[in-house]
């Protein structure tokens, strides 16, 4: 069942995201990696900032997580983790789903760029990985992250966004 986390769910959605970052561990920039991964001030602050968080219960555990986050003219997927055992059985794909279902909006997903298995999980969903100029331009508009981390991370988009430089179709 996909349901929108609640205050009571913190402990869980701290849990699943910091187990299932472990996966970025000597895979991300050094300088980048902290333990844990997202400290719970860090989770709040998402939250405070508009990240709803939506998770996959299973026998009445949560074990799986993603957020949508609201950015006015698109919508950004956050912070999408499925605890380490439970990967592999269509957990991220449904709540995936579930997320594209609640918005008309573009959708953009920023993760790390040695993230390969993520890039390759958002490109099976529908999603382009967006050129370096695009990527950088977006997560400077959308996120709040420092440059280091723009440097070294990606952006995909669903196939509702379009370039805001794009240059106009017809023909005479």
């Amino acid at each position: 069942m996909i349901r929108k986390c609640t205050n009571d769910d913190l402990p869980a959605l701290y849990a699943i995201i910091n187990d299932a970052a472990q996966a970025y561990k000597g895979i991300i920039p050094e300088d980048r990696w902290h333990e844990p991964y997202m400290p719970m001030p860090e989770l709040h602050q998402e939250i405070r900032d508009g990240v709803q968080f939506w998770g996959y219960e299973s026998d009445g555990e949560l074990i799986g997580v993603m957020g949508i986050q609201d950015k006015g003219d698109v919508d950004l997927i956050r912070h999408a983790y499925v605890k380490t055992g439970r990967r592999g059985r269509g957990i991220g794909t449904e709540l995936l789903r579930h997320l594209e279902q609640t918005t008309s909006k573009p959708l953009l997903i920023g993760t790390w760029a040695d993230a390969t298995w993520a890039i390759r999980f958002y490109e099976k969903n529908g999603y382009r990985l967006l050129s370096r100029k695009d990527t950088e331009r977006l997560l400077r508009q959308y996120w709040s992250i420092p440059d280091r981390q723009v440097t070294t991370s990606v952006v995909l988009a669903n196939a509702t966004w379009e370039p805001a430089n794009k240059p106009a179709g017809g023909g005479a």
